[in-house]
């Protein structure tokens, strides 16, 4: 299976532009818009647009208003309005086949997808969990809802994100947003969904985290990455002032002076970990920093182009391998990673480093600047996103094979594959 790279507005992407969202208001029962470019790509792509999730298969061009895709790549579902409230169905991705439309009681738009791909996590308003602050509010309305219809309602009393469901389905991991009203950090709560009240997560020894010792956050959540096997989430966060890991807080050690980190998150036995990164990990811009984890899940990589270092963790001891120096670069970064190679982007260049010992390879020069990395499902192609176009590129030399335009492209959010 490919990894899943989520930049957690990854998880909820909406498609507009201006004449999307008019022709989503005049049809809005159905959803969905197509057209056909003449250029076709070898794969079926989801891509990030400038306003929210579209679908790329061959010439079609498929845009979805309000959509949220699974993390790996299969399915997508998609929400409209329905007079005062919401028709919701499922889409293949790789082939565009859909569900019936249910009808939702209110206004809901899809947040997150469970690791299976059946159950939703719907909310009255977009939030990403990582790229956005929410507005201030007492409490927050949650739909869980399936292809069939409505599964639970829940009123969590605070202001919550939904981030991922677990493994089990029985509980849902969220962002707590403090002070509620006035929100300016958060930390992570799982929900059990059988009493709807949010609790403290576990500790990575399995002991629960005691009252006063959760971890807040403050600073930047670049990125997220689902390991293949779907159990572990990892996040990348940058610029955490006066952060404490939760192991510092209960042990009462002051914490190190750490200004990124990777959070990881085991959705199936509901505990949290953080992987400090070494200097100079986040002292340079969020958006310079990107991660990808190879497709046995047992090596993750995280860049900073800024500063030119690249560091290993290993998933199973979460700790730092080691670091390696490359040419330092500006600019957003993307990552992407086979069995043999780390890719990344930045600037107009894409930069290849074998994973064996992180030795520099080659540059391959693309015509614009960066905007996402993605391999195909066979690894022979790298998607290269460009400013409104997506070109795809030999992985072993580079050279462009071929180019479509795609207006509005914000990023590449993975393969799209059969369901």
């Amino acid at each position: 299976m490919p990894k899943a790279t989520i930049s957690r507005r990854t998880l909820l992407t909406a498609l507009a532009g201006a004449g999307v969202v008019a022709l989503a208001g005049c049809e809005a029962a159905r959803g969905t818009a197509a057209t056909n470019s003449g250029v076709q790509l070898p794969d079926p792509l989801l891509v990030d647009l400038d306003g929210g999730l579209g679908v790329l298969r061959g010439a079609d061009r498929q845009t979805i208003p309000h959509a949220v895709a699974s993390t790996d790549g299969r399915l997508v579902y998609a929400s409209a309005p329905d007079g005062a409230d919401t028709a919701f169905w499922r889409i293949d991705a790789a082939t565009g086949a859909t569900s019936d439309r249910v009808k939702l009681p209110g206004r809901w738009v899809p947040q997150t997808v469970s690791t299976n791909g059946t159950t939703v996590a719907l909310t009255t308003e977009e939030v990403s969990a990582t790229k956005e602050r929410p507005a201030g509010r007492d409490v927050t309305p949650v739909l869980i809802a399936d292809a069939g219809g409505v599964r639970q309602r829940l009123r969590l009393p605070g202001n919550f994100v939904p981030e991922a469901f677990t493994t089990d389905l029985a509980g849902l991991f969220v962002l707590e947003w403090l002070p509620p009203n006035a929100p300016d950090r958060y930390r992570v709560r799982v929900v059990d969904l059988a009493t709807g009240k949010p609790e403290p997560l576990i500790t990575r020894n399995k002991v629960p985290i005691p009252p006063g010792a959760e971890e807040e956050m403050r600073g930047d959540g670049r990125q997220a990455v689902l390991a293949p096997n779907r159990t572990v989430l990892y996040t990348l966060y940058t610029h955490q002032p006066d952060h404490q890991h939760t192991r510092d807080r209960i042990s009462g050690r002051p914490g190190s002076d750490v200004h990124a980190f990777v959070h990881t998150l085991h959705l199936e036995q509901r505990w949290a970990y953080c992987v400090d990164l070494p200097h100079p990990f986040g002292e340079g811009p969020a958006e310079g920093h990107a991660m990808a984890i190879t497709p046995d899940g047992t090596r993750l990589f995280v860049v900073d182009v800024t500063s030119g270092t690249v560091a290993e963790i290993s998933t199973e001891e979460l700790t730092v391998r080691g670091t390696a120096k490359l040419a330092a670069a500006t600019g957003p970064a993307y990552a992407a990673a086979d069995r043999d190679r780390l890719f990344v982007g930045a600037g107009s260049q894409v930069r290849t480093v074998a994973l064996d010992g992180l030795a520099a390879g080659v540059e391959w020069p693309v015509r614009e600047p960066v905007t996402g990395l993605v391999l195909s499902p066979d690894g022979s192609r790298l998607y290269v996103g460009q400013h409104a176009a997506v070109s795809w590129q030999d992985a072993t030399t580079g050279s462009e094979l071929g180019r479509a335009a795609v207006p509005g492209l914000v990023g590449l959010h993975g393969p799209a594959l059969p369901a």
